[in-house]
């Protein structure tokens, strides 16, 4: 297990449609470092993000796509999903407030 500190843990947020669709119910989409447990993503939003408080995270593992460049084979890397819903009186995550 890794050593990591919380501003280690979130790698950037997912922009998707989908993602934008479960901001209306408090959830949110982050990449995370693939040795990142649901605890240390919990402790990362909650110290991250003032004023919020973290009901539940689900996370996913993501293989990596195979890619072709004529007869070579390769792999993209592996990524880790999280899902961070937030309790009903937390305060909104402000990084998503724009888009």
């Amino acid at each position: 297990m890794a050593n990591l500190k919380y501003y280690d843990v979130i790698l950037k947020p997912v922009v998707t449609e989908k993602s934008m669709e479960l901001m209306a119910d408090k959830k949110y989409t982050f990449l995370v470092h693939p040795e990142a447990t649901k605890s240390q993503v919990k402790e990362a939003v909650e110290k991250m993000f003032n004023g919020t408080k973290v009901a539940s995270v689900s996370t996913m593992n993501l293989e990596g796509k195979t890619k072709r460049r004529g007869m070579t084979f390769g792999k993209t890397a592996k990524t880790k999903k999280a899902i961070v819903k937030l309790t009903a009186d937390s305060a909104d995550i402000e990084i998503f407030e724009g888009l």
